[in-house]
């Protein structure tokens, strides 16, 4: 299957199928759920990245647990717009991904999604440890939550 953008994505999807919002780091991928109407995005997990064959192993049995129908990766865009080594990465990611199992994915630019959860923690006093602890999941929130209000505006 292609990477859709996010206007085609919808028509991709099983019907009532949630979707996943992956923030994808070196060390680890924040996870985020969507609900099955598609309009709330809540964080729900970290995998400590090892290896891409025991990352996308976790992956996928989280995603049958939880009848995920397609993804959201976070694409992570440099301020000018321009795609540098680390949305190569996640391109590769994705591809490989793809590779394994055939569902929709969409990329989502994820500029300054772990910028703006890491403000909003701090001003609700979390100390370093719990922000270490929940940054990534809270990261694919935010990053599968402007996806999905890009698709609820789309129609």
């Amino acid at each position: 299957m292609p990477i859709f953008s996010i206007a085609e994505l919808p028509t991709a999807l099983p019907r009532h199928a949630r979707v996943m919002g992956l923030d994808l780091g070196t060390k680890t991928i924040g996870l985020a759920l969507s609900d099955v109407l598609r309009s709330i995005a809540t964080p729900f997990d970290t995998i400590r990245r090892t290896k891409f064959t025991k990352d996308v192993e976790a992956l996928f049995a989280i995603m049958d647990k939880h009848e995920v129908g397609g993804l959201v990766l976070g694409l992570p865009v440099e301020m000018d717009g321009t795609e540098g080594s680390r949305c190569q990465s996640t391109r590769a990611f994705a591809r490989n991904l793809l590779g394994l199992r055939d569902l929709p994915l969409a990329l989502w630019d994820e500029r300054l999604s772990t910028a703006a959860v890491t403000r909003t923690l701090l001003e609700a006093d979390a100390s370093r440890a719990r922000r270490a602890e929940v940054v990534d999941k809270m990261a694919a929130a935010y990053i599968l939550q402007g996806a999905l209000d890009a698709m609820a505006r789309q129609g």
